[in-house]
């Protein structure tokens, strides 16, 4: 059950760990930063609208890990994009360091559900959508509980039970076991994928 009580707590130490945070892991940003500068040119980062809490777009900043398209890479892949460099950006998670600013201005909480795509709104069921009552996350229950090794049915399963168990304690051991899913590099790409495949939908039949 839900702990309205505990989301003020929540986001105190929201603001007060990505404040941190952010001082702490300045150096290691500047040095990504140039190394993204020198591997993929500008600009340096990754920005895209993302769904927020109740839905509301707020714009995500990660550190780039793919090429830009060019004239002739209209049709190029995730996998052709993402450079070797990029890819151990991803397996060290250390592209979402920036994430922690999304947190300071409240488009994001340190655990929640991951912000997707705008695209996929209106292709979840309306249990899926409940994954949007809470801010979205840096890292949450679906990720270590596999990460894109899951299917999608699998993560937004994960992602409500996190809106319906929601308190101190779930969060606390959610970032514990992601310290222990980055430090092994655990479920960064999916079996056959880069990352993780588009989300088109859910069957009907299937969740009702």
């Amino acid at each position: 059950m839900r702990r309205p009580s505990y989301l003020p707590v929540k986001r105190a130490i929201d603001v007060a760990a990505s404040g941190v945070g952010l001082v702490v892991t300045a150096p290691v940003m500047a040095a990504v930063a140039i190394a993204v500068r020198r591997d993929l040119g500008s600009p340096v980062l990754f920005r895209q609208q993302r769904p927020g809490r109740d839905g509301r777009p707020f714009e995500l900043v990660k550190f780039r890990t793919m090429r830009t398209l060019g004239p002739a890479d209209s049709v190029a892949s995730d996998g052709e994009r993402l450079t070797p460099f990029g890819r151990w950006l991803r397996s060290t998670s250390l592209d979402e360091l920036p994430t922690l600013w999304n947190v300071l201005r409240g488009d994001m909480s340190l655990v929640g559900p991951r912000p997707l795509l705008m695209e996929y709104l209106d292709r979840y069921t309306p249990e899926q959508a409940r994954r949007h009552e809470v801010r979205p996350g840096v890292t949450g229950l679906a990720q270590v509980r596999g990460r894109n090794l899951l299917d999608w049915d699998q993560k937004f399963a994960a992602d409500v039970e996190y809106v319906d168990r929601l308190g101190p304690r779930l969060d606390l051991q959610v970032l514990v076991a992601t310290l222990r899913t980055v430090l092994r590099r655990e479920g960064i790409s999916a079996t056959d994928a880069p990352t993780m495949h588009l989300f088109t939908g859910s069957r009907r039949d299937d969740v009702a």
